[in-house]
Formats: C-alpha cells, sequence, structure tokens
C-alpha cells in the first residue's frame, strides 16, 4: 500500500457516500482500491471487485469479531458490476506505520505483536464460520488462476489453530497515544488457521515498514520463541498466494 496524492481524483461514488464531508485520502492499494478519511470520523474504502479478498466479506467479518475485539464499526458496505465499497466508523488511534511510530520502531513492533496475540486469544475458534488455512488459500488462489507448487502443498502441523486476521502486516494494527494496540482494521480474509500464518506475515512487515532486525522482536512480543521452519514456509505461502 502506498499514501495517494493530496490531489487524487475522488471517484463519484466516494463523493456521494461522503454526503458533503470533507475527505483527505490515506491509502491506495495494489490493484487501484482508495481509501479517505472524512472530517465526521468515517473511512470509505472505493475499488475494483477483488476476487481474492472482497470488502463484502469484511463487512460480514468485522461484524462478527467486534463481539471480541476491537474493529471498526461497519455502517455502509455494497457494490455494483465493477467496484465496490465499504464505510465504516473510526475507531480511536492510529495505524502503527503512521509517522511518529514509524520513528519508533521498538515501540510499535512490540505492540503489534502483543496486539496479535491479543487477538488471536480473543477470537472464539469454535464460533468462527471461515478458514484460512492452507487448503482454503491453495483453493482461492488456484480459483484466480495463480499455480502453487508442490513444496507449498505440505504444510507443517499446526501449532495452534486461531483465528487469524488474514492480512496481519502492521498497517492493520492500530495504536493509541500511548503506544498500546488499539484495534485492527482490514479483516476480509480473517478466519481460522495455525497462529504463524499470522506471526509470519507480521513479522515479514517489519522489514517492509521499520528495517531489518525487528523480526525477533515482535514474536517475543507475541510470547514466543521463533519457529524458523514455519516461519519460512508461511512466508512462501503468503508471497505465492
Amino acid at each position: 500500500m502506498t499514501i495517494p496524492a493530496p490531489n487524487i481524483t475522488v471517484p463519484a461514488q466516494v463523493r456521494a457516500l461522503a454526503r458533503g464531508a470533507e475527505l483527505t485520502p490515506v491509502w491506495e492499494n495494489g490493484i487501484g482500491g482508495l481509501t479517505f478519511r472524512t472530517d465526521d470520523r468515517r473511512f470509505i474504502k472505493f475499488g475494483p471487485l477483488d476476487a481474492e479478498a472482497n470488502m463484502r466479506d469484511e463487512a460480514e467479518r468485522m461484524r462478527w469479531a467486534a463481539q471480541w475485539t476491537r474493529v471498526p464499526e461497519v455502517i455502509d458496505q455494497g457494490q455494483d458490476a465493477t467496484h465496490e465499497w465499504l464505510v465504516t466508523r473510526a475507531i480511536a488511534g492510529e495505524s502503527a506505520v503512521a509517522a511518529r511510530w514509524t520513528a519508533e520502531p521498538a515501540a510499535a513492533v512490540r505492540a503489534i505483536g502483543a496486539g496479535l496475540r491479543m487477538l488471536h486469544d480473543a477470537l472464539p475458534v469454535q464460533q468462527c464460520p471461515w478458514e484460512w488455512d492452507v487448503p482454503a488459500r491453495i483453493a482461492n488462489a488456484e480459483a484466480r488462476g495463480i499455480r502453487i507448487s508442490d513444496e507449498l502443498r505440505d504444510a507443517p502441523p499446526i501449532d495452534r489453530l486461531v483465528v487469524c486476521h488474514g492480512d496481519a502486516c502492521a498497517p492493520n494494527t492500530l495504536l493509541d497515544d500511548r503506544g498500546a494496540p488499539a484495534g485492527h482494521v482490514d479483516l476480509a480474509a480473517l478466519g481460522t488457521a495455525d497462529r504463524w500464518a499470522d506471526i509470519a506475515v507480521a513479522a515479514m512487515s517489519t522489514e517492509w515498514n521499520y528495517g531489518i532486525g525487528w523480526q525477533d522482536a515482535l514474536i517475543e512480543a507475541y510470547g514466543l520463541e521463533p519457529d524458523r521452519d514455519r516461519l519460512a514456509y508461511y512466508r512462501d505461502l503468503w508471497n505465492a498466494t
């Protein structure tokens, strides 16, 4: 994800959803999807229909997860023949990759690890209706025309089954003013899987956002010693799918 230019063209659907509120662009993803913040504490996501993780699924998962953990409140969700959108109520806190926290990587990384453990401990596996395990992810990838190697079909034994975030990259953890985890966003792929599926992605994302050398600190903050085999496997699966 990147920060879009301040003068980016605002789609007409976003203008309509804003209902006259002032809009500030905050994110642009790899397929051209845009996220805007309004001056009345909402976020509006708008982008092309996504076969991998759509906003309808995200809204459904956030409504479910909100029973046990802090995620944005869903206000509106919809789609047409080519695009989809999601409107949520902002929650207090800012992304772990906001300028303040990229300048304090040790604090940010600890909070991401601790926040991921809190999420895994809070969400009930037995009540979760979705899966994000290896077979589900491979099936999703193949449905999108991605070829998966035989090596990736041989997953390590599950260490602990949890409800995974599904995209536990650093930007998707929110921190409060003290640097404590305040909530999570972007839950379109949420589902049950080995906890290392999330841990591997979160640890890998520290390199993209804070530089080399922070992966083990995140895993320590989660409360584990690094499992190099599972980390390597789930990083490869993430990159392949």
